[in-house]
């Protein structure tokens, strides 16, 4: 089968849940790494000018408000984000599904906090319907390492291509020399690599 690169052109990005409060839920990977991560994903979609739906859950509730980070990271996204209440499955709410359709792009990136709950379902709904589905492993998590492996077990099986977080900013930039190329290295990957 031949495979088409994820770029800026063709791909989506889908953040779902990197909420405080559920982020502190996750013990397979720390806490600091998985928001780096996060943002990390967030800046290189503001930066290729990728289009993202953001989603949180129940925010007023234990999950708390989404990363403030993200809201300026992606302004319009944040503002625009589907707050679901209590649809665990985002693809179930129809204005997530909605707003996935809307982006027009066939190919997502999907990086959900909690990889045994939020983003395992989407993931093969996603796939179910037909689209090409890269799911950022390392930028969630799951409470215990079992519960990850096996949600991320689960979504390989089901047709979705696990990556890292650095795998797919490496894939979607495509060349570092090019204008965004050199401004994700200057912007997210040197300053990951900061202590």
């Amino acid at each position: 089968m031949d495979y088409e690169r994820f770029n800026a052109a063709n791909a989506a990005m889908l953040l779902i849940d990197h909420q405080v409060g559920t982020m502190s839920w996750v013990h397979s990977i720390p806490f600091e790494e998985m928001k780096r991560n996060a943002l990390m994903l967030a800046d290189t979609a503001r930066i290729l000018k990728l289009p993202v739906v953001l989603t949180s859950s129940m925010e007023e509730y234990a999950q708390g408000p989404l990363l403030s980070e993200l809201q300026f990271i992606l302004p319009a996204a944040f503002t625009a984000r589907i707050k679901r209440v209590g649809i665990v499955n985002a693809m179930d709410d129809e204005n997530f599904a909605a707003a996935v359709k809307a982006t027009g792009r066939n190919k997502l990136i999907i990086a959900g906090v909690t990889n045994d709950v939020c983003t395992v379902f989407p993931a093969l709904s996603l796939v179910r319907d037909g689209y090409e589905v890269q799911v950022v492993a390392d930028a969630g998590g799951s409470p215990s390492k079992m519960a990850d492996d096996i949600a991320l077990r689960r979504m390989e099986k089901g047709g979705a291509t696990l990556t890292s977080t650095n795998q797919v900013i490496a894939e979607l930039a495509g060349n570092w020399t090019t204008p965004e190329g050199s401004q994700i290295v200057q912007e997210v990957v040197m300053k990951a690599l900061q202590p």
